[in-house]
């Protein structure tokens, strides 16, 4: 029997130990796509104890503590930080069987050395511990990018965001981890929310120093965000979307709608739907100009609880996989961009496995030469970015398309103790590969194994996405 988190954790088999400990375990990380805060990035912040660090703003903890019946007031509400810790240590040995569990342990290994298991009776020391350890200069926000050993981090940015602490990082700190901006305009469409809509627009005029009375300004405002973000240093947008809607919309028609919201009138839901298609459709041009990439999060059915979005708000652990029919309105605007010669690099992420093959054939549709892996099928995405999540969507893409050309793992998380989510997922693809060559379906060519192993965990990123790294994390 094996022991809990050995040498060995995930890798059934030597040729998968071989490629993990050889080659997989060395790379650096491209965390490509995250929810970092760049203040605290910027700050070089400390976090006083470890729920500071480890519970807020965590929704997969949330969830879990909520479903084991503890009171929101231990999650989000007026408990102190030790009794919130309390209650999730509490919550740890019924989270047996979730990824939970594994990143738990892993990152009071890999960040206190604490291999005591977590529950209530060892809440006590492990906190003290590890309260202990944060108060040492590597474990600032810093310090943590460096030991995890992060080449670049995209972090995710609104167009009406002044960037200025990416600015400081780039000014006034020695961080050898890049830190880039990510061209993230969902609230461009938001259009449900009139009131909200506009209060947007608003900040979007103020920080690009362009009035905003009719679709063309606005138009202008999002492009002088989009070269900002450029010039600094950003090279990928990001949305997140539960489907794209398979519709049409003339400029004349957008122009309508827009000045309909725009007067502080509610619009109709076929409305926004055609300013949405059309502003992406726009956004797309612009990412394909600048040679940036494009990130499709589709699927996500959010805020489903109304009880919890009254009293807590929007983005507290209430959504879940949505089964909106993704195929034709993903074709439909892949297309729109690519008939013009203007689809950018392309990631697509997908929420619900039961369409992973429609994502993994999709990416087939346009690739055209020009760069090899053009179009991706992303990592397993938020409630699939566990074991089963990631076997899947590497399978799927192994089985229709290149798997080879992969970009990799990302962390998508606001934690910086979310790294270890790399070393997870590298695991997990050298045990694929190497129970393929165990099995005979592989041969055992461990040069070429090792190299797509490489390839995978950071080459791939650090080629597709263009972005400087520092000479140190250079391969």
């Amino acid at each position: 029997m094996k022991a809990f988190l050995d040498d060995n954790f995930l890798l059934s088999n030597d040729t998968a130990a071989e490629l993990y400990h050889s080659h997989a375990a060395k790379m650096p990380i491209f965390d490509y796509h995250c929810h970092l805060p760049p203040d605290e990035i910027a700050s070089n912040k400390q976090f006083a104890n470890l729920t500071q660090i480890w519970l807020y703003g965590d929704h997969y903890k949330w969830r879990a503590m909520r479903s084991n019946g503890v009171a929101e007031k231990f999650c989000t509400g007026e408990a102190s930080d030790r009794e919130k810790f309390q209650a999730f240590a509490e919550t740890v040995p019924y989270t047996l069987g979730n990824p939970l569990y594994h990143w738990t342990h892993l990152e009071l290994r890999r960040y206190f050395g604490i291999d005591t298991l977590l529950n209530g009776e060892t809440a006590e020391e492990i906190w003290n511990a590890a309260n202990e350890k944060l108060q040492t200069p590597e474990m600032t926000t810093q310090g943590l990018l460096a030991s995890s050993r992060v080449a670049v981090v995209c972090t995710t940015d609104d167009p009406a965001d002044t960037l200025e602490h990416h600015q400081t990082v780039r000014d006034e700190s020695d961080l050898k981890t890049r830190v880039y901006p990510t061209f993230r305009p969902d609230n461009a469409c938001k259009l449900e929310d009139v009131v909200a809509w506009n209060r947007w627009v608003d900040r979007l005029e103020e920080v690009s120093g362009i009035t905003c009375s009719n679709l063309e300004e606005f138009m202008e405002a999002l492009k002088q965000r989009h070269d900002f973000f450029h010039d600094m240093g950003g090279r990928l947008s990001d949305h997140g979307l539960n489907h794209l809607p398979n519709t049409s919309c003339t400029r004349e028609e957008a122009e309508a709608v827009y000045l309909t919201a725009r007067s502080g009138l509610e619009v109709t839901a076929p409305e926004i739907a055609g300013l949405s298609t059309f502003l992406m459709l726009y956004f797309g041009r612009l990412d394909a100009k600048r040679n940036w990439t494009k990130q499709l999060h589709l699927g996500a059915q959010r805020n489903n609880s109304t009880r919890a979005l009254n009293r807590l708000g929007k983005d507290t652990g209430f959504d879940s996989i949505g089964d909106w029919p993704q195929a034709e309105g993903l074709a439909a605007y892949l297309d729109g961009l690519d008939i013009d010669n203007l689809l950018p690099k392309t990631v697509l992420y997908n929420l619900n496995p039961s369409q992973n093959y429609v994502f993994a054939t999709m990416i087939g549709n346009y690739q055209d030469g020009s760069v090899a892996g053009k179009m991706q099928f992303g990592s397993g995405w938020w409630f699939l970015d566990q074991k089963e999540g990631m076997e899947w969507q590497m399978r799927a893409l192994a089985n229709l398309g290149l798997l080879r050309r992969f970009v990799g793992m990302l962390t998508d998380s606001r934690s910086f103790l979310s790294y270890p989510r790399h070393e997870y997922f590298r695991r997990l693809l050298c045990n694929l590969l190497g129970t393929d060559v165990e099995n005979g379906e592989m041969p055992k060519d461990m040069a070429m194994l090792g190299a797509m192993v490489e390839e995978i965990c950071f080459l791939n990123a650090q080629s597709f996405f263009g972005l400087e790294i520092d000479a140190e994390y250079q391969r």
